[in-house]
């Protein structure tokens, strides 16, 4: 789980307003999103989030979705291909 700083949210910047949660057995980089709603400088060594690791108990599924699973830097969102069934 990843939570932008509410300290930072204060200065106008938004970190991961969306999809602040990770998948159970998703292998990958997390994209972080920024949005800044006014000007702002961030400095090297700012922290501007958290994470927080939680442990699963019970049933579950792994992530088996495949869209963004391994990958390697930037990439597009994969949205389309929810509906190309």
């Amino acid at each position: 789980m990843l939570e932008g700083r509410s300290s930072i949210g204060r200065l106008g910047l938004f970190i991961h307003v969306t999809a602040g949660f990770g998948d159970v057995g998703f292998t990958g980089y997390w994209m972080l999103e920024f949005f800044c709603v006014q000007p702002i400088k961030i400095y090297a060594g700012v922290e501007v989030c958290q994470v927080y690791y939680h442990t699963t108990e019970g049933c579950h599924e792994k992530y088996s979705s495949g869209k963004h699973h391994d990958n390697n830097g930037i990439q597009p969102g994969l949205l389309y291909q929810d509906f190309e069934k």
